[in-house]
């Protein structure tokens, strides 16, 4: 299998050794678990404006990658507290494409965790079909 890295300054640098981004074989696209952390690194204040800007993380790499969100096909959502599963899955159900663009959602699985990194309240992590 044949792998390259995608990188991004549009999304949030890595905290350690990992890549934001890794194309396989050419047409499946894994992203790293994405954060509220903006392109400076500092994280967003907020479950509602760290989602938002998770979900802006995700567009930039999949961007990088030559990928969308329509592309996207399955998604892990870790919480640091299921209580914030409805408000995240309210601006996750606007974020994705209509089903005039693509007509099946992405699979998920969703489950809090004790912690994530730098803080965060949320993390998303993507694996896309790349188009191309």
């Amino acid at each position: 299998m044949h792998k390259t890295r995608i990188q991004t300054n549009a999304a949030a640098p890595v905290l350690g050794t990992y890549s934001q981004g890794i194309r396989a074989s050419g047409d499946i696209v894994f992203l790293s678990g994405q954060t509220g952390r903006n392109e400076d690194g500092e994280m967003e204040s907020g479950i509602e404006a760290q989602t938002h800007r998770t979900l802006a993380n995700i567009d930039a790499v999949l961007n990088s990658a030559g990928c969308g969100r329509e592309d996207i096909a399955r998604v892990t959502l870790l919480m640091a507290d299921i209580k914030d599963y409805k408000v995240i899955d309210q601006i996750y159900a606007a974020w994705l494409p209509g089903d005039t663009v693509t007509p099946a959602k992405p699979t998920r699985t969703a489950f809090e965790v004790p912690a994530l990194p730098a803080g965060a309240l949320v993390m998303i992590e993507v694996t896309a079909i790349s188009p191309t």
